[in-house]
């Protein structure tokens, strides 16, 4: 495409839509009728130019003005509470449930990994001694030690703020950097598994695997879960810059991040949740029994909200991305 040529052909509907946009009085009947139709031609116009010649000047012109059109078309729409409800009831449980077939594999995969280093950990003594010296593995792993002061190490809800902060800051990573192939995801999935089955580990070894179990599982059952959904969530944004499907590369990267961005709202919430048993209920006077129960529950809780409602609303149609009406205009693509 000569891009002189292209912009010597259509300038003048260009101006024409933005002297209608700059009229202060009501456009008539015919007027309106006319904003619309040099509306979508100048939408039709930007595809053109970003698929065939991106100049910036006349990208940035042309991104402009269908911009300001399209909100005198369409009109702008403040966000309501209705659409905080609808996303909490389909569109992030949606959201989930259709990222299914990479969080739930990842899952599996990490637990795995958790388990074999943690069987490592525990069986070989010369792994442990590299951790650290015995003197300092005791006092980890005693009755008291740091395994399980770390719980109790601060105010209830301070330190659930602080658990809060630390884990919606690694979801929010394995999401943010997702499009970098997934590689920045792995490497965080890596060193939770890591953390884990070392503390799994080093409190096997010392017969107290039950203590170190009924201190995570309360509140990281719901916590690992989160972040193996944040990870596969990003994971799959990485696959999506390799293998944008029937989509372009750009309307494919556009959708699968407005979706990353709504999870990573509705993981915030729901690490909320586990920061809160972290803080209360697993360094509360509860029998083991009682406190992991609450865990299990919470994430019972989870996997239905899911699995049940989540598959419901994606079945209706739902997919976690924001309503047609908020997309930008796509090219269509060929199948």
């Amino acid at each position: 495409m000569d891009v002189d040529v292209f912009v010597a052909a259509h300038r003048a509907e260009w101006d024409r839509l933005d002297s209608l946009l700059g009229r202060r009085r009501r456009l008539s009947g015919a007027e309106a009728d006319e904003l619309v139709d040099l509306y979508q031609r100048t939408a039709t116009h930007l595809s053109q130019v970003r698929s065939s010649a991106p100049d910036p000047v006349v990208v940035n012109r042309l991104t402009t003005l269908v911009a300001r059109a399209r909100s005198a078309v369409v009109g702008t729409r403040k966000a309501t509470w209705r659409d905080a409800v609808r996303f909490l009831t389909a569109g992030f449980p949606a959201a989930c449930y259709r990222t299914r077939r990479w969080w739930v594999p990842t899952a599996v995969v990490c637990t795995l990994l958790i388990a074999v280093i943690g069987w490592w950990v525990a069986a070989s003594p010369e792994v442990r001694a590299s951790i650290a010296a015995p003197e300092e593995l005791r006092e980890m792993t005693r009755p008291g030690g740091a395994y399980e002061s770390y719980y109790s190490s601060s105010p209830a809800a301070a330190f659930s703020a602080q658990v809060w902060t630390n884990n919606a800051q690694v979801a929010g990573i394995s999401l943010a950097f997702g499009a970098l192939l997934g590689l920045p995801v792995l490497w965080v999935l890596l060193q939770n598994a890591v953390n884990v089955g070392v503390g799994v580990g080093l409190m096997a070894s010392a017969d107290r695997l039950d203590v170190f179990l009924g201190l995570i599982l309360p509140h990281g059952l719901l916590e690992l879960t989160a972040v193996f959904v944040a990870a596969g969530v990003g994971l799959r944004l990485g696959w999506t810059v390799i293998d944008p499907g029937r989509r372009t590369r750009r309307a494919a990267l556009a959708q699968e991040g407005r979706a990353a961005l709504g999870m990573a709202i509705g993981l915030a919430l729901v690490l909320l949740v586990s920061g809160v048993i972290e803080g209360f209920v697993t360094p509360s006077g509860l029998p083991t029994w009682a406190r992991i129960g609450i865990g299990v529950l919470a994430e019972l809780a989870f996997l239905a909200y899911v699995f049940v409602r989540g598959k419901r609303a994606y079945q209706a149609g739902e997919t976690g991305d924001v309503l047609a009406a908020d997309r930008p205009d796509e090219v269509p693509v060929a199948p």
